[in-house]
């Protein structure tokens, strides 16, 4: 059984980082994109709080290509325009000004300064220039585009690469089945000959009843045949590259079969009281950890 078919390109793992920067009118926003693998979709979002609109388009662009893992958001905001007017309170100015030529009147030295006016609170207003939403929006668009984007591209150069080591480990799993099979045959053989001559020395060369060894050398294949397991394993060889031809979202898939295949292994290594074949188990097993550990990181 062989693996070598032509690798999928639209398998992604689920670890990556991507950035975008859009910029306008001297606005600019960046958004960092990074994930990691988690069963589900999960996101969460680190903004200003004056951003917190953007939050629901976010969210709809990222479930739109992410279809599973965690990630987290960072919004970043720069305005390099003058962000807020100054204006002197006239009325509240003259109101102080009166009052100190009042108490000049009477005796009191005016040393009222431009200085000691502006530090009074409310003397001078502050008024924050109003931010454009809409403008705002297209950028925050923009910069998660670009980011979703390079975060894909390296989401993708990183699933290939996973997927390519999983397709090598599994032609050596298929090969490893295949040496089992043609081994199991050779244990019964074994067998009958050990049992006859265990027989033969224990009744000191006297007739042997052969229907008694047969009947004893039957119950052991019985026993141990792997045949049913040998099987099964070879459909799931096959069944790994459909998933994998099918593309997409396939870790929960692709994770689901590699415990049928563990399982079907272990059943090998129960039945089978062969040293060789209990070799060929033990490399499976070891093959197909590593295999389930890659996929725990496949979206």
């Amino acid at each position: 059984m062989s693996c070598t078919a032509k690798l999928e390109n639209n398998m992604y793992s689920m670890t990556g980082y991507g950035k975008g920067v859009a910029e306008k009118d001297q606005r600019k926003i960046t958004i960092e994109i990074k994930t990691v693998n988690h069963r589900f979709s999960d996101f969460t979002f680190k903004m200003p709080r004056n951003f917190q609109f953007a939050e629901g388009t976010l969210r709809t662009l990222l479930n739109s290509k992410i279809k599973r893992g965690h990630a987290d958001v960072y919004l970043t905001y720069e305005d390099s325009r003058v962000v807020s007017t100054v204006a002197l309170n006239v009325a509240l100015a003259e109101g102080y000004k009166q009052i100190g030529e009042e108490l000049q009147k009477i005796g009191y030295q005016n040393n009222l300064s431009a200085e000691s006016l502006i530090r009074i609170p409310e003397m001078v207003k502050t008024t924050a220039l109003e931010e454009d939403e809409e403008l705002l929006m297209s950028l925050v668009k923009e910069s998660a585009e670009i980011a979703l984007n390079n975060l894909l591209e390296m989401r993708k150069n990183e699933g290939t690469r996973l997927v390519s080591d999983i397709k090598i480990k599994l032609n050596d799993i298929a090969v490893a089945v295949e040496e089992i099979a043609s081994r199991a045959p050779e244990v019964a053989k074994e067998y009958r000959e050990k049992l006859t001559a265990r027989v033969q020395e224990a009744l000191a060369q006297s007739d042997i009843d052969e229907g008694r060894i047969a009947l004893e050398v039957a119950v052991f294949i019985d026993r141990a045949n792997i045949d049913e397991e040998i099987t099964r394993l070879r459909g799931h060889l096959a069944h790994y590259q459909d998933i994998f031809n099918e593309g997409g979202a396939v870790g929960k898939k692709l994770d689901f079969l590699t415990q049928e295949a563990n399982r079907e292994t272990n059943t090998i290594g129960s039945k089978c009281n062969d040293m060789y074949i209990t070799k060929r188990v033990l490399f499976l097993k070891n093959q197909i950890e590593m295999i389930r550990e890659q996929i725990q990181n496949l979206e």
